[in-house]
């Protein structure tokens, strides 16, 4: 009977091991191979040794797409983080029509990436955009140009990014909040704590697992951002929304220059990496 439940056992998992295997783990051995080669997919990969590695070092647009993903991603997390997290607190309550805004909050999230990007281009438009329309009616006499300058591009994808995915951590967050025992509040009331004093020293602390799992997933996010660029400035203007998921879609499929876009990715894969185990390591540190 043992053995046949082992056997049952691997029955299931053995399909899925499989295609982790397949599709992920192979790939990624043969992404650090092709990262010490050059390849243009026409024909075999050429063992080059460090000649990538040192071609990123001089390569001004590499370190172009390095800033501005960092840019991203240390606005992007807790802005999201906030904004979400907020939500989460508000559509908590015992509110008429609540399950109605929860799906209003997620809705952006499932939306088409496509549809969400030609719509915030045309808010953002500016000259004859609403957003630009209602800053001219309070006063500002130039607008920002949104997508169109190089100094607001990156804010407008942030925006447009933390507006999107806000609805999927706030689903993530109220799953949290549903964890924190009543008691921890009535004791609270009872040691006449203000709302302010309830969320710091009874709803945060309790969210810290929730919280950490949150970061970790904004920061793989964060880091990987490409569709939402794409569609939205593909990189421009000039450069100002590069980011390092665009430059090795750029190299690899552009250029065919696919050992140098190894290469880029290792960089990203090693980057997120290092700061996932960083938030590991002192998430354990706060718990200790």
């Amino acid at each position: 009977m043992t053995r046949r439940n082992t056997l049952l056992g691997w029955g299931f998992l053995l399909p899925n091991l499989a295609g982790f295997a397949l599709l992920t783990m192979v790939p990624v051995v043969l992404l650090f191979y092709y990262a010490f080669t050059t390849w243009d997919i026409f024909g075999g990969a050429e063992w080059t040794g460090l000649d990538n590695a040192r071609q990123l070092i001089h390569d001004a647009v590499f370190w172009t797409a390095m800033r501005n993903t960092l840019y991203y991603t240390v606005f992007h997390i807790p802005l999201t983080l906030v904004v979400s997290l907020g939500l989460a607190l508000l559509l908590n309550k015992r509110l008429r029509a609540v399950a109605f805004f929860r799906t209003v909050a997620f809705f952006p999230y499932i939306a088409s990436i496509v549809a969400v990007a030609q719509v915030w281009n045309m808010l953002f438009s500016p000259g004859y955009g609403p957003i630009n329309a209602m800053l001219r009616a309070i006063g500002a006499d130039h607008p920002p140009g949104w997508t169109t300058s190089a100094d607001a591009s990156m804010p407008a994808v942030i925006l447009v990014g933390t507006w999107r995915e806000m609805g999927y951590f706030m689903l993530i967050f109220l799953a949290g909040l549903q964890t924190v025992p009543g008691e921890l509040y009535e004791a609270a009331r009872v040691d006449g704590a203000g709302a302010w004093q309830r969320l710091r020293a009874v709803t945060l602390p309790c969210l810290r697992p929730t919280m950490f799992f949150v970061i970790v997933l904004l920061t793989v996010n964060s880091f990987k951002i490409l569709d939402l660029i794409l569609v939205m400035t593909n990189g421009g203007p000039g450069q100002s929304t590069l980011v390092l998921a665009q430059y090795v879609y750029r190299k690899g499929f552009e250029e065919n220059q696919f050992g140098y876009a190894s290469a880029v990715s290792v960089v990203l894969f090693l980057l997120c990496f290092l700061v996932t185990v960083v938030q590991f390591v002192v998430n354990r540190r706060r718990e200790a």
